[in-house]
């Protein structure tokens, strides 16, 4: 046992001063750190290093491409013909049906007023109505318009023929003559107006008439379909008479001479037939007003209406 012990202590004792040497040179200098390793952001599992992607064998596509000055892609038809017919065929033919609706021809008959009015008194009737016939651009309108109580001589009345021509897709311009029926002497005119669709869907109608005494006579109206379901409609209504110069003759004065504001409330039995009740107010105003006057006719009158508005 002490031999043993011996040995191992005189091991010990040699190995001594190596390890003094050891601990004396690194005894002040404090150990590194371990490096930290950075992964990359794109890297979603920490520590594990994405793979490289394969290079394409077949090089760049699509947006990959670099920019070149190619022409573009002829653009798609939605005309199926066009694959089998020449340019020039087809757009002949295109040109020809957006002339005229392709040698096509419309006809409309309308009657907005056709009515009973009860007044204060004197009980009497209206009409207002309108017809067409051609084709998208060209057409020969017909207009006419009157009024009169039952048991009397007819009020006034009127017929235009017009030539109209289409000037965009909601305007027609109309030019012709008109004629007047009734109390007092019967007229003739020069016509030429605007009539089309106003935006929001606004029926608006612009006329001027030159009488064949010279006589310059202005009118400006419109009307509205306000639906209320699919099947009642409200429709107001306005009509504006303007004169450029006293006309003794028919009683009429310069400036504005009459104004009228209606509204008629219709159920569409079917698109084409609507009974319809209403309200219709005018007055005379100005030069007129006072022509009434001396006269001893009443320059304002209120009447309740019932009717009905159809057309073929």
């Amino acid at each position: 046992m002490i031999r043993v012990l011996s040995w191992t202590a005189l091991a010990t004792l040699a190995s001594a001063p190596a390890l003094a040497q050891h601990h004396g040179a690194h005894e002040m200098t404090p150990a590194a750190p371990a490096p930290i390793q950075h992964h990359a952001p794109t890297d979603p599992h920490a520590g594990h290093q994405m793979p490289a992607p394969a290079a394409d064998p077949a090089g760049p596509v699509g947006t990959d491409l670099p920019a070149g000055d190619a022409p573009p892609p002829p653009v798609p038809s939605d005309r199926y013909a066009d694959r089998f017919f020449p340019p020039e065929e087809m757009a002949r033919g295109h040109h020809a049906m957006m002339q005229e609706g392709g040698g096509q021809r419309y006809g409309q008959v309308l009657l907005n007023l056709t009515e009973v009015q009860i007044r204060n008194g004197t009980d009497g009737y209206r009409w207002d109505g309108e017809a067409f016939f051609g084709g998208d651009i060209d057409r020969l309108w017909i207009k006419s318009e009157g009024e009169g109580s039952f048991g009397r001589d007819m009020e006034h009345a009127e017929v235009q023929a017009l030539y109209s021509r289409a000037i965009d897709p909601y305007f027609n311009l109309q030019a012709g003559v008109r004629q007047d029926f009734g109390v007092g002497p019967d007229r003739t005119y020069a016509t030429v107006g605007l009539e089309g669709l106003a935006p929001y869907q606004f029926h608006t109608e612009a006329a001027l008439f030159l009488s064949t005494k010279g006589d310059l006579l202005g009118r400006l109206g419109g009307w509205y379909d306000q639906r209320i379901s699919q099947r009642l409609i409200l429709q107001p209504r306005v009509e504006l008479n303007f004169a450029a110069q006293d006309v003794a003759a028919t009683r009429t004065g310069s400036g504005l001479s009459d104004a009228e504001l209606g509204l008629r409330l219709r159920y569409e039995l079917r698109r084409e037939f609507a009974p319809y009740v209403g309200v219709s107010w005018s007055r005379k105003l100005g030069d007129t007003a006072r022509l009434a006057r001396e006269d001893g006719d009443e320059v304002e009158d209120t009447a309740f209406a019932a009717g009905v508005r159809f057309w073929f």
